[in-house]
Order: C-alpha cells, then sequence, then structure tokens
C-alpha cells in the first residue's frame, strides 16, 4: 500500500471530522436522538407524530449542504467505476445490513462508538470487518 502525498490531506480530515462529531453532538443535544442516517430516513417510512418535519429537514440538508459548498469552492471530481447493476445490488445490500445491524456506520460508528456502546463498537467491526473481506475478494479473488 502506498499513500498519494499528493491528495494527502489530514487537516481537511480533521476538520471534517471534528464537524461532523460536532454536529452529532449538537443534534443528540439540541433533538435527544442519534444522528444515524438510516434511522432518520427509515423513520420517515412509518412516521410517528410529529417526527416529519425534523427528518425531511435532516435528509434536505444532507443533499443541500454540498450544493452550498459549491457557490463556494468546486466539487471534488467524482468517479464511480461501477455500473449501475452494481451500484443497485450494493445499495440493497447496505440498506438489508443496516435493517439487520439496527443502525448504519454514522448511528454506530460515529454516534454509538462515542457514547462507548458495546453493540456500536460490535456493529462497527462487524462493518469494518465486511468492507475489508469485501475489498479483498474483489481485488484478488474476482480480479
Amino acid at each position: 500500500m502506498t499513500i498519494d502525498w499528493m491528495h494527502f490531506t489530514p487537516i481537511a480530515g480533521l476538520l471534517g471530522g471534528l464537524l461532523i462529531g460536532a454536529a452529532a453532538a449538537l443534534f443528540v443535544l439540541f433533538n435527544g436522538r442519534i444522528a444515524g442516517i438510516s434511522g432518520i430516513a427509515g423513520g420517515l417510512l412509518r412516521p410517528a407524530r410529529g417526527d416529519v418535519g425534523w427528518r425531511v429537514a435532516f435528509l434536505v440538508g444532507l443533499i443541500a449542504a454540498p450544493l452550498l459548498y459549491r457557490l463556494a469552492a468546486p466539487l471534488p471530481p467524482v468517479q464511480i467505476d461501477a455500473g449501475t447493476g452494481t451500484l443497485i445490488v450494493a445499495g440493497l445490500l447496505v440498506g438489508i445490513g443496516t435493517r439487520y445491524g439496527s443502525g448504519c456506520t454514522s448511528g454506530h460508528g460515529v454516534c454509538g462508538l462515542s457514547r462507548r456502546s458495546p453493540r456500536s463498537l460490535a456493529a462497527t467491526a462487524a462493518f469494518m470487518l465486511a468492507g475489508f473481506v469485501t475489498v479483498w475478494v474483489v481485488r484478488h479473488v474476482l480480479a
């Protein structure tokens, strides 16, 4: 493994991590809820009374943030090396995984680990292990 030193951005990564952590902390402080994206989006499927507004606002914010950022600076180029079918299957597998895992990487990895949740530690370890194995299989077995 080599590091691409031309695109190594530890300061930007640190600032991004601090922003994500601060946003998650403020969300739980002011809303009393965990900022897990799959749980927030999934809550719109069968919403509780008074729950729709903040959930929609949160998801709109996720979409609007990069659009607003684009006004200040150019967005980095995005290159996806997978076909539409692969992306659909991958999305479905992630969705199924978040249901079985009772949350996604944002809920378990960011919010759960910061609360020292043993369940979130196990879930995050499982997410990471599955990702490592998947990349290894795709690059070394299927390639």
